[in-house]
């Protein structure tokens, strides 16, 4: 009996300091300070983690303010971060990882048996307590691999929020442009009413032609099919802006600008593009961390490359006839004869080789991405710039000449009208230009900061599966 408790009394010693020391908690924030931190560097927007213990109505308190006005980009931003409930759903895998995390160190429980066996009239009582020692031995290794998770779920979390960010800015901007643009086509729906009105009163009398009136018939019933499509693409934008923001009932009905922002007097820089996008994107960061992950997935692999199942249980035994109790350990170990661990640890060493690729293609895909974003974002800068300034005041130019001379009376009131159809096409050219300016701003901002469109970050489930059998 001496004997035996002083063989144990290490071991339990060692269980309880483990034990105690890797028992982790719930951190009060779920892990949402650095996800806020991360968002707010990068678009100088805060995240919330969602609260069921929140009043009832909170969110629409702090959101209705931002309704009551005219809405701004940033305020459809805030709201989106705040409203969205796909964000919200999405930020339920944080509470995943951390639970997985907390689970990770705590050793797993002590298996305890009672057997009752009789032998005529004995009667032996077995009682076992089995502790998994493997799992004891391995769970630093195992709690780091969690950690590194849980900062691959906070990164996660913080490109959810950022893609929420970038498809509202995107959808808002496309929203003020389908309203401009409906705008501007009622007027020219207007015009070209006016034009077959008065045609139709001259063709009457015999001063203009059937063929000229069917032209501005048809020019009439062109500006008429665009405008009912115009109309119904500015519902389709406004309505994905609606969905991203959350809202629904009163709250759909918001007002935005009546014109897009004019463009900047400057553009951003693209010197440094590529290093700013390594060092800062999300994607770039994950499977840093997933290389990490692996790493350590790959050395607890070889460390449990022969003995995985190694139990240590204490025994003791009783019996009827009131002779002494038996006391005593028992050590279950899996014997390595047919399966020595070679093929867990090739498995687990191709997966971190596939990481190592994976990886550096996300590193090209980056910097090419960011390369192709910044030239999309410079096309547009001067294409729309190109319309503000030499389009649109040149048509404007003509149109004031043609003015000119038909006071005059150089030219008919029906030169006027054509005139103005030809200006139709550039000024929605001109609007959709300056729409794409601002929807291509947002994607360079993304692809510096945020992840690839394609999803090119590795799959968690890569690293699950390196940690299993």
């Amino acid at each position: 009996m001496k004997i035996f408790s002083k063989s144990v009394r290490p071991i339990a010693l060692a269980v309880s300091v483990v034990f105690l020391g890797g028992c982790a908690s719930f951190s009060q924030d779920g892990g949402f300070s650095k996800v806020s931190t991360l968002t707010k560097e990068r678009i100088g927007k805060e995240v919330q983690r969602p609260n069921p213990n929140s009043p009832e109505g909170a969110v629409d308190s702090t959101i209705r303010p931002l309704l009551a006005k005219q809405l701004t980009v940033d305020n459809a931003v805030t709201i989106a971060l705040l409203n969205n409930k796909n964000l919200q759903a999405a930020y339920a895998d944080l509470g995943i990882a951390e639970a997985d995390l907390v689970q990770a160190g705590r050793l797993p429980n002590p298996a305890f048996s009672f057997g009752r066996l009789k032998r005529g009239d004995e009667i032996e009582i077995e009682r076992r307590l089995m502790v998994p020692v493997v799992s004891l031995l391995t769970m630093p290794i195992a709690t780091r691999i969690e950690r590194r998770r849980f900062e691959q779920a906070q990164l996660r979390a913080a490109g959810d929020a950022l893609q929420v960010a970038d498809d509202t800015r995107r959808a808002y901007f496309s929203a003020i442009a389908a309203q401009e643009t409906v705008k501007y086509m009622q007027q020219v729906k207007l015009s070209a009413e006016a034009s077959v009105d008065l045609a139709r009163k001259m063709a009457e009398v015999g001063n203009w032609s059937r063929l000229d009136l069917a032209r501005e018939q048809a020019f009439y019933a062109d500006v008429t099919t665009a405008l009912a499509r115009a109309t119904q693409t500015h519902v389709i934008e406004r309505e994905k802006l609606t969905r991203l923001m959350g809202l629904t009932g009163p709250q759909a009905v918001f007002q935005l600008p009546d014109r897009l922002p004019a463009l900047p007097k400057e553009v951003k820089s693209g010197v440094d593009i590529e290093a700013q996008a390594l060092q800062n994107r999300l994607d770039v960061l994950m499977a840093r961390r997933e290389l990490s992950g692996l790493a350590d997935s790959l050395g607890l692999t070889k460390a449990t490359r022969f003995v995985n199942v190694l139990d240590v249980g204490y025994l003791r035994n009783s019996f009827n006839d009131g002779g002494p109790r038996e006391t005593g350990y028992e050590i279950e170990l899996l014997i390595p004869v047919f399966d020595f661990g070679g093929a867990r640890v090739a498995r687990a060493e191709a997966m971190y080789m596939q990481a190592v690729n994976r990886a550096s293609a996300l590193a090209i895909d980056a910097q090419s991405e960011v390369r192709t974003a910044y030239a999309a974002y410079r096309t547009s800068y001067d294409v729309a710039k190109h319309y503000r300034d030499e389009v649109v005041p040149l048509k404007k130019r003509i149109s004031d000449e043609q003015m000119l001379r038909y006071n005059g009376m150089l030219v008919s009131v029906f030169t006027l009208l054509a005139d103005a159809r030809s200006q139709v096409q550039s000024v929605n050219a001109s609007i959709d230009a300056l729409r794409d300016f601002w929807i291509s701003d947002s994607a360079l901002q993304m692809a510096q900061t945020g992840r690839s469109v394609e999803g090119a970050t590795m799959s968690e489930s890569k690293l699950t599966a390196a940690t299993a059998d």
